[in-house]
């Protein structure tokens, strides 16, 4: 039996097993959602599903299928119904749900229904448009905005804003609001500076861009959650077989979810009724804060830490947290070195540190297999971008760099140390097998360690090359022996030792 709103009522309820009342295929089109990606029902499409269940957004889903890859046939088969899996670790608690969605009314394809979705605009209903298009899809082009479709995703938006002000005239009141969620810094304000551009090269009455202008809140957002999309096979059929139904478009997500949305506009906020239903929804009018928890206390740790739980032995991030040694270093890191060196008049020590928990759940969820070295992908780059603002606000702080952002570089050091192969890649060594280096300055590194006499001359040389850091880490007073002195035992001792024998010294000073 496939998942359909036919077969809904013959689905058995089961505990965890969310099914939608046949009242939820009724409700209105409000949205316009520009992709069918994974993340997009995982995130977005979640929040308004469950808010539709809750009897406060009540309205459905029109999705855009802008690509030419793949069709529509699952979506319509399955009259948009999908099941998402949401798994993970919350308050030190599993997990396991599992959520027939219906937020979906019906996905459209650009390329051959693209007047069905102008006709959208004429909907009074319809007010919020969503997109997720990659960082790509928020360019200017030389698009056509009449074409049947435009090529880009600004174009599509102009021509259906344009549709909009016709079918209403102008009004002020039937603006848009408007979010997309590529992973863009201010990407409402890019994708409206980009949206207006177009319109003037395509010479769009003015009264429209004025409109389009004053009318329609792009409002800069933010999203976090991991959606890895498709189970196992084995595991999906699985699932299938204990819930008495198929579903192509069954989806996997942890449970940790954030979606900050930034604007002033009280009519904004009224439409976005959703954000009601889920804490994990904030509408804010600077969401600059949420974009500095994730960047510091999400992405920094696992860039401190990624090489020194692959030197240490670790294959995953669950592995690794599942060990009591890996786990307190973390810990200590995120909410005791980390988290004070980043709090301001916007973020309190409290609430930096009840965000590092909700990190640490997630890095323990038990359903997600991320490799460490996976996460060394441009371990330079990341270094530079999401660690150094850290080193040196704690060093400001503190007037020292903390011990374990310390040991964290080091190891970041160590695991730079490479041999160019045969098929001209830099191979880092441990236990005596060769690992990938995937980073734009695996060059600079090697040339270093080629270069250098010693371990001590290196860690001088890397920490004070301002081409790699954009300043000189070196003139941290004291960091660069602390480096050096962690260098020096991982390479006498190995790292898993090391780290042993720094959290049996950190353990026996709390003592």
């Amino acid at each position: 039996m496939i998942l359909s709103e036919r077969n809904i009522k013959k689905i058995d309820q089961q505990e965890g097993l969310v099914i939608p009342g046949e009242q939820l295929f009724s409700l209105p089109e409000k949205v316009l959602q520009f992709g069918t990606g994974v993340l997009l029902r995982g995130l977005p499409d979640y929040f308004i599903d469950k808010a539709n269940r809750t009897n406060i957004f009540n309205g459905r889903i029109v999705v855009v299928k802008s690509t030419s890859s793949g069709g529509t046939d699952s979506f319509d088969a399955q009259n948009g119904l999908f099941t998402l899996c949401e798994r993970g670790i919350e308050n030190n608690q599993k997990v396991d749900n599992i959520i027939i969605h219906s937020s979906i009314s019906r996905v459209l394809s650009a390329k051959e229904e693209w007047n069905k979705i102008l006709a959208c605009a004429s909907n009074p209903h319809m007010q919020i448009i969503i997109s997720n298009t990659t960082e790509v899809g928020i360019v200017l082009t030389d698009d056509h905005v009449y074409a049947n479709p435009p090529n880009s995703f600004p174009g599509k938006l102009l021509a259906f804003l344009i549709a909009r002000y016709t079918a209403f005239k102008g009004k002020e009141e039937s603006g848009m609001v408007i979010v997309p969620t590529e992973l863009i810094v201010d990407n409402g304000n890019k994708l409206k500076a980009i949206v207006i551009q177009l319109a003037k090269k395509n010479n769009i009455d003015p009264d429209i861009i004025a409109w389009i202008e004053s009318a329609n809140d792009f409002c800069n957002s933010l999203v976090d959650r991991i959606v890895p999309g498709k189970l196992p096979k084995s595991e999906q059929e699985m699932i299938e077989e204990r819930l008495g139904y198929t579903d192509e478009l069954m989806i996997m997500s942890e449970c940790y979810r954030l979606w900050a949305i930034e604007t002033k506009s009280e009519r904004t906020k009224e439409i976005l009724s959703f954000a009601k239903a889920d804490s994990g929804v904030i509408i804010a009018d600077n969401i600059n804060v949420f974009r500095e928890l994730k960047l510091r206390l999400l992405n920094g740790p696992h860039t401190f830490t990624c090489g020194l739980a692959f030197l240490a032995g670790f294959h995953t991030v669950k592995q690794a947290m599942d060990d009591a040694v890996f786990s307190y270093f973390i810990t200590h890191l995120m909410t005791d070195e980390i988290a004070p060196a980043i709090i301001s008049d916007q973020l309190s020590l409290h609430e930096a540190r009840e965000f590092s928990q909700k990190v640490l759940d997630r890095f323990r969820n038990p359903y997600i297999e991320h490799q460490w070295l996976s996460i060394t992908m441009q371990y330079s780059s990341k270094m530079k971008m999401r660690n150094v603002p850290i080193l040196q606000k704690n060093y400001e702080r503190n007037g020292f760099v903390s011990d374990g952002l310390s040991f964290g570089f080091a190891a970041y050091i160590l695991f730079m140390k490479s041999e160019l192969n045969e098929k001209n890649e830099y191979v880092g060594m441990l236990n005596d097998k060769g690992y990938k280096i995937t980073d734009d300055y695996a060059s600079v590194l090697n040339k270093i360690w080629k270069e250098s006499n010693d371990y001590k001359s290196v860690v001088i040389k890397i920490l004070s090359a301002e081409s790699l850091w954009g300043t000189d880490l070196s003139a941290l007073s004291g960091f660069s022996e602390k480096v050096i002195q962690y260098l020096e035992l991982f390479l006498k001792n190995g790292v898993a030792a090391t780290l042993q024998q720094y959290h049996s010294s950190k353990i026996s000073t709390k003592k």
